[in-house]
């Protein structure tokens, strides 16, 4: 079953793309990743005061795995996304996220020491030679590959690198992933809204005048499907599975986009998106058998 909720996790995941999109046609990204995070933080807090006040409780040993959860996870993943959403389509984006297992691969080697074998390699090979026909898509040539591609990759790190911590957290039973969420997301909404005081118009709020109930309508909605709801059931999926496995599902997550994409912003739709995505997912099998030999994720876990 875990892959059949990892699935349909995704498939609501993927909504956020094209909303983000629209939103930012009327709000700065650094803003509209704090309004998101704020309002996400006060939600699942105030679900925890309301469940337990002694659950809000922060130890002098959990304030720094909490800041650096708010910086790689909320802040820096989620600006650095916004930022090339302006730039990049829905599908572009999301399909960049394919690059996921890959770094999570790399980076439980540097913080697990997890072996990377000969087909490990392989498997990552096969998937950066997957993410050629898409970062073609746009122009039809190199000139494709843009600055804002750099900045979105460095959102995918940051938030693989979020997730491994996470993973962490909720496995030593040190945080339940609402408390995690809740205070990375207040904390890391906190730091984007000093950067957009420091970066935006607030004349009184960075909004285009005319959309602000739009706007705030989009936040709460994306707040919801992907602060509320998403973050919470990946957090729930990492206490049963390996971050490699589940982003092995949302690996599936630029098909949904095309799909959301054509009917709520009118993207096209590209065949590429299949064919790379089934590059893709032939690199991640390679990784995938890899880990089950050695253990790190069970046999029953991939079952659906």
């Amino acid at each position: 079953m875990i892959i059949i909720y990892a699935m349909m996790m995704f498939g609501v995941w993927s909504l956020i793309f094209p909303l983000s999109k629209i939103a930012l046609q009327s709000a700065p990204p650094v803003f509209l990743t704090s309004m998101r995070m704020l309002l996400a933080g006060v939600v699942l807090l105030g679900f925890l005061l309301v469940k337990d006040k002694k659950q809000l409780k922060i130890g002098k040993k959990q304030i720094v795995p909490l800041l650096v959860l708010s910086l790689c996870s909320i802040y820096f993943a989620n600006v650095f996304e916004f930022y090339s959403m302006q730039h990049l389509s829905p599908v572009k984006v999301c399909f960049i996220y394919g690059l996921s297992p890959f770094l999570a691969v790399f980076l439980s080697y540097l913080h697990f020491k997890e072996k990377i074998t000969k087909k490990k390699v392989l498997g990552m090979a096969i998937g950066v030679i997957g993410m050629i026909p898409v970062f073609l898509l746009e122009e039809g040539t190199l000139k494709g590959f843009t600055f804002a591609d750099v900045v979105m990759l460095g959102a995918v790190f940051f938030s693989v690198y979020g997730w491994i911590l996470l993973r962490v957290i909720v496995k030593d039973n040190t945080f339940s992933p609402i408390y995690a969420n809740g205070y990375s997301m207040l904390f890391g909404g906190a730091i984007a809204l000093v950067h957009s005081f420091l970066v935006d118009t607030w004349a009184p709020v960075p909004i285009v005048d005319g959309k602000v109930f739009m706007t705030v309508g989009l936040v709460v909605l994306m707040t919801v499907l992907s602060n509320i709801i998403c973050y919470n059931w990946y957090g729930y999926l990492l206490k049963r599975s390996t971050a490699t496995l589940l982003s092995f599902c949302g690996l599936f997550s630029p098909i949904f986009a095309s799909l959301t994409s054509y009917f709520l912003v009118g993207e096209p739709f590209s065949p590429i998106i299949f064919f790379s995505t089934t590059i893709l997912l032939s690199g991640l099998f390679l990784i995938y058998q890899t880990e089950l030999k050695q253990g790190y994720i069970t046999a029953t876990s991939s079952k659906a």
